[in-house]
């Protein structure tokens, strides 16, 4: 088995006033894991530390305390962000240029020859839907479209590892489906997904595994499927059994003419189980 793609131990976040006085506990002691070629979900609410998690991880600020490794160098470590890629909530794209422009520019910061950023520019322009606007300035594009340029420009470098905040933000529900098929698209290719996002049916269609954060803490860790597990609770599909039949008991299903197409454990949804996460804590308090 590979070594994880990302590892923290401890990894935790204080900001201090002027006298160096704790004035918020951002992050607390976070030990995570992610596997190489898997998509791993982090949902939290609005100062729940998801953004200074994500911070962390890509050596954008330092730690208080603990550590994180990123492809087995710490976050800080240059040659290790060659392989990466990062989507941010908000893309801080220069409006001035156009889609072209932009990707040229990304691609000569990763230090990629003409001939490389033109062939990467052309497919991520057509896999984006941009190449009709590619010549116009980005003031002009829409948000949506906007987000696209972004999105594709965290692929420029043919990530390994792609960071993805709020990656549908801003997108109609056509193209949310889209970037949803694309970061699954990006799973089959061995790549390694760690999104963050509140919105939750997002998280539930594509994520391998996810972390709930609330108030710096992680509250829950694992993979979706057994996390909205229902204990106790059964929930069985039958096929071609009458309507009038439909309340007969298990054990009458196969002499009513009723087929069992499957048995399995009722599951909760990713809403339910976030907003029991967080209302239990703050009933708690």
């Amino acid at each position: 088995m590979s070594d994880p793609v990302i590892v923290t131990s401890g990894l935790s976040k204080v900001y201090r006033d002027f006298w160096g006085r704790a004035r918020l506990h951002a992050l607390s002691a976070l030990d995570l894991s992610v596997e190489r070629g898997e998509i791993f979900g982090l949902l939290g609410p609005n100062g729940s530390g998801k953004t200074t998690t994500m911070k962390l991880l890509l050596g954008l600020i330092f730690p208080t305390g603990g550590s994180a490794r990123i492809l087995g160098a710490p976050p800080g470590d240059v040659p290790m962000k060659r392989r990466i890629g990062f989507l941010p909530e908000e893309s801080y794209l220069y409006r001035y240029l156009n889609a072209e422009e932009t990707l040229d520019f990304f691609g000569r910061i990763f230090g990629l020859d003409r001939e490389e950023r033109r062939r990467r520019t052309d497919a991520l322009l057509d896999r984006f839907g941009l190449q009709a606007a590619r010549r116009r300035p980005l003031r002009e594009y829409s948000k949506g479209m906007v987000r696209r340029v972004g999105f594709a420009q965290a692929l420029l470098n043919d990530p390994e590892l792609l960071f993805l905040d709020e990656p549908t933000s801003g997108l109609d529900p056509i193209a949310s489906r889209e970037i949803k098929d694309l970061v699954l698209d990006l799973k089959a290719q061995g790549k390694t997904v760690f999104m963050s996002s509140h919105l939750l049916a997002d998280v539930q269609d594509v994520c391998d595994r996810i972390a709930i954060l609330h108030e710096g803490v992680l509250r829950r860790l694992g993979p979706v499927r057994d996390l909205l597990a229902i204990e106790d609770t059964l929930q069985i599909n039958v096929e071609h059994l009458p309507r009038e039949r439909q309340d007969a008991v298990l054990d009458l299903i196969r002499q009513s003419g009723g087929r069992v197409a499957s048995v399995g454990p009722a599951r909760d949804t990713l809403e339910s189980l976030f907003l029991k996460t967080v209302g239990d804590r703050k009933r708690a308090n």
